[in-house]
């Protein structure tokens, strides 16, 4: 079996969800496409990338990220690092000629996202984005349905991801609330999620009209640790939260169909509510995060007396659910979707397959970005194609 040499930038949330999806990977997929070595980790500290490389099980450490893209050893370059380390990072691994699995957002600004895209397209490497939502059987099984014609035409999309995990006023400033580092706020943290799976079942979205609005102007310095773990001290000053707690989308899609995208860090009750709705000529689907092992349809032609919404319980029969459990109701879970992501990562570079979302892919969902950033500043329709 071919072995694919893995190097890691960043040991925070994101940095632990890949390294457990690589590690389940061989209990998961029989035969694999290539054996994930796990060569090098880096970080900003020696202590943070000897720690993270010690608990995720990479047999080497870097402080940086130069060491990791430069290895002789690696060919994929693993980015979860903050958003405005993304282009540098990725710059430099195409420049390496190594291929490029990093998460979303793409990156801070549209020119940054751009740079990214040309520099891998003109190395010719595999590139991945983030976008796990996409990969749950659920969601796969929704684009095989509407790619087969079964809800006819699609005329609407409503998509939400709102989250209370920033709700407290009290939790700490970090570097999710600073442009220069996080870009935009939910916009780009979890809406960018929505778009992507908007832009994939549906098609390409045309133009929107955004509002944003920063509810919680002003957060506590941190006292200790970074991004979801930091904590503050109370008595501390303030610094002024620089993007967006909330989001509000019309949108206009390029196969005609109209839609509405809302994100949102601060809405009390909710977790990770991902949750989207298709209404088509023929049927609909609805699917909810929460309840990420089933998809509920609809189809026009069924028997007077037995329409309405009918719950479909994923299993082996829908995309990659078989590889993990042989029965229905046993249940994927958040892991699962990065070990399904990297199983088409691997799959990809080691047999030359297509792969998406790539940075083409991402770059667009970078594009609606700024143009709803855009619209909700001039307050007005924006063409995403002219940003």
């Amino acid at each position: 079996m071919k072995t694919l040499n893995i190097g890691l930038v960043g040991s925070g949330f994101m940095g632990k969800s890949h390294s457990m999806a690589y590690n389940l990977l061989p209990q998961v997929f029989d035969p694999l496409p290539a054996y994930p070595r796990l060569r090098i980790l880096g970080d900003i500290t020696e202590d943070l990338a000897k720690k993270g490389a010690k608990n995720f099980g990479f047999e080497d450490y870097a402080v940086g990220f130069e060491e990791v893209v430069n290895h002789p050893d690696v060919d994929i370059i693993d980015i979860t690092a903050p958003n405005h380390a993304h282009k540098e990072i990725a710059v430099a691994a195409a420049k390496a000629g190594k291929h490029i699995y990093c998460e979303k957002p793409l990156a801070v600004t549209l020119e940054d996202a751009k740079a990214m895209l040309d520099a891998a397209e003109a190395a010719g490497v595999k590139t991945l984005v983030g976008f796990n939502y996409l990969k749950t059987p659920a969601t796969l099984y929704a684009k095989q349905l509407i790619d087969e014609g079964k809800l006819g035409d699609i005329w609407h999309f409503r998509g939400y991801f709102h989250q209370d995990i920033l709700a407290d006023p009290n939790l700490p400033f970090s570097w999710r609330f600073e442009k220069k580092i996080a870009g935009s706020g939910a916009l780009g943290d979890l809406g960018a999620h929505i778009i992507a799976i908007a832009q994939n079942l549906v098609s390409d979205i045309d133009k929107v009209s955004a509002l944003t609005k920063t509810f919680i102007k002003e957060r506590p310095q941190a006292s200790g640790g970074t991004g979801y773990s930091s904590t503050a001290d109370l008595n501390a000053p303030k610094k002024t939260v620089e993007n967006d707690d909330a989001v509000h989308m019309l949108t206009r899609f390029k196969n005609g169909a109209t839609g509405t995208i809302e994100s949102s860090r601060i809405t009390q009750g909710r977790k990770v509510y991902l949750a989207y709705e298709i209404n088509g000529s023929n049927g609909s689907i609805r699917f909810e995060h929460e309840r990420m092992n089933e998809l509920k349809v609809y189809f026009s032609d069924d028997p007077e007396g037995t329409k309405g919404f009918r719950t479909i319980i994923t299993g082996a029969e829908h995309p990659f659910y078989g590889s993990f459990w042989p029965v229905a109701g046993c249940g994927l879970g958040f892991g699962d979707m990065k070990t399904i992501e990297i199983y088409q990562l691997l799959d990809a570079v080691a047999n030359g397959k297509d792969l998406k979302p790539d940075f083409r892919d991402g770059y667009k969902v970078s594009q609606v970005i700024e143009a709803a950033l855009k619209s909700a500043e001039e307050e007005r329709w924006v063409e995403v194609a002219s940003v």
